[in-house]
């Protein structure tokens, strides 16, 4: 499990270490960390030059030490071709990193023009020196930052940044400077890096929707001791096993958990195959279809196992392929599906609320305490707020601050939102306290018609089998994600293919964990 901690409590846990150890201890523990990091970069790059952007604060202290390390370690090896810092800020650097680099012969180029140079021919000898970088490491801002570039210096470092070679490999201290600390702001400018080096513990930048420009996540153990909760989560794959529901000798079908799937309809008569074929190929005890008559007869024809009708169950999947307002000329099916939809969700049972379904939701279920899963992408989320809250809220939103927007709505509803996309958050209530799981185990391929209806009948499933909402949706966004690779390693996927090779999948993870 990767835990990613706010900016404020990372604050909290360094001035704890402070208070116990020597002045700038912290900060050499990190230098000495990533100078590591960069000196098994350069290993296999002959004559390799390496380029630190160093701005005013911490994090370009620590920069500023790791390349005087890296420097004096490779005088007595001589396998670098230079060493190099060029200062961003008009505030300066960290003095004594600035020391401690000069004093390793690391050359200094000052963007700002202190030492008696020209600011623009410094740019110039700074973007020449950047052009020629194998590795350039990015310590211009660090968790204090602001999303995007900002201030006098703001020009400057989209300068150097658009010098970098494209082969470079880019390092970043701490986060990619530019990215939103808390990792809520999606879309700001700034660098995009093939490693990112973080110290004590991971942030949500690290995690969230920002994690794609972190590149590689490094972790380097400096000695913070957090004692809160964590604002985000990934589980890893041991521990996705270690939840996965386990049948025992005594089990039957009932006690392994009955799924009532409410799904698909004369117009949308796949949904509830691939709803359906995913809850039995995930392992299901029983599934239980209630639909129209097409769909019932495909479920039948290629779902033998599956059975028909009103009966007992454990929980609900709710809503895929499921046309919320039917009009006058809908069939009868069509129409008695809604009903029967709209049962499922006053019921007491667990419920997954996808699709259509969740139009037929105005705020939490009529019976108080039962618990919800709800699995919309970012244009069902946005309508669903947009109808609750009475504002208008766009698709465009949601996924400019998808957390934001799925804990609005878990807030509202009484429940987890699982929101589906290239990035999965599972957002249980505030009232929790539990952090945002992330989930980002599928391939692109993934994102493909069908593909949320198989989701559907496996987080029912889970729920079935008695996982919480929170667990379940977790789960079962990391095994569908990673049975969309299975289904076909770096190709087109076919939906139905997802729903079929998760048994394969599913016991490849338990045996990997077993192992």
């Amino acid at each position: 499990m990767i835990a990613a901690w706010s900016v404020e409590d990372v604050r909290a846990a360094e001035e704890a270490a402070m208070a116990n150890l020597p002045d700038g201890e912290l900060m050499q523990r990190a230098a000495k960390g990533l100078a590591k990091v960069l000196a098994v970069r350069v290993e296999d790059i002959a004559g390799a030059r390496v380029v630190g952007l160093v701005g005013s604060g911490g994090n370009g202290g620590d920069t500023l030490f790791a390349l005087a390390r890296l420097a004096r370690t490779d005088a007595r090896r001589e396998l670098l071709a230079g060493v190099a810092a060029v200062l961003v800020s008009d505030r300066g650097a960290h003095e004594a990193g600035l020391d401690a680099a000069r004093a390793a012969g690391v050359d200094v180029v000052d963007c700002a023009g202190r030492d008696g140079e020209d600011p623009s021919e410094a740019l110039d000898v700074a973007c020449d020196l950047v052009a020629e970088a194998d590795v350039l490491v990015d310590g211009i801002t660090g968790i204090g930052g602001t999303p995007g570039w900002s201030g006098s210096t703001a020009d400057r470092c989209r300068t150097l940044i658009d010098c970098t070679d494209d082969d470079a490999y880019v390092v970043a201290v701490d986060l990619p400077s530019g990215a939103d600390p808390a990792g809520l702001v999606l879309d700001s400018e700034g660098v995009w890096a093939d490693e990112t080096v973080t110290f004590g513990c991971a942030k949500p930048v690290h995690l969230l929707g920002t994690a794609a420009r972190c590149g590689l996540l490094t972790l380097v153990d400096i000695g913070l001791e957090m004692v809160t909760t964590p604002v985000a989560v990934r589980l890893d794959h041991d521990d996705v096993a270690d939840l996965w529901p386990l049948p025992g000798p005594d089990d039957d079908k009932y006690s392994r958990g009955v799924l009532g799937v409410v799904a698909g309809g004369e117009n949308y008569t796949g949904a509830a195959l691939l709803a359906v074929t995913a809850a039995v190929c995930a392992g299901a005890g029983m599934v239980r279809y209630l639909g129209p008559p097409t769909p019932s007869s495909l479920v039948r024809a290629a779902v033998p196992e599956a059975v028909h009708g009103v009966g007992r169950v454990q929980a609900w999947t709710v809503g895929p392929g499921l046309d919320p307002e039917p009009g006058d000329e809908a069939p009868d099916g069509d129409v008695r599906q809604v009903t029967t939809a709209r049962e499922a969700l006053d019921s007491g049972e667990p419920c997954v609320v996808d699709a259509g379904a969740l139009e037929l939701l105005d705020g939490p279920r009529p019976r108080a305490g039962a618990r919800t899963l709800l699995t919309p992408h970012a244009g069902e989320l946005a309508r669903l707020l947009s109808r609750i809250e009475g504002d208008e809220v766009t698709r465009e939103e949601v996924q400019a601050d998808p957390v934001g927007h799925a804990r609005r709505a878990a807030n509202a509803v009484h429940a987890t939102v699982l929101l589906k996309g290239s990035t999965t958050y599972v957002v249980p209530p505030q009232v929790s306290g539990l952090p945002v799981r992330v989930v980002a185990d599928a391939p692109a391929w993934l994102s493909t018609a069908g593909s949320g209806d198989v989701l559907a009948g496996l987080t029912g499933t889970l729920l079935a089998a008695g996982l919480d909402p929170y667990d379940a949706g977790s789960v079962a966004a990391t095994v569908h994600g990673l049975a969309g690779h299975e289904a076909n390693p770096g190709g087109p996927v076919r939906a139905l293919d997802v729903a079929h090779v998760l048994p394969r999948t599913i016991a490849a993870l338990l045996r990997r964990a077993a192992s």
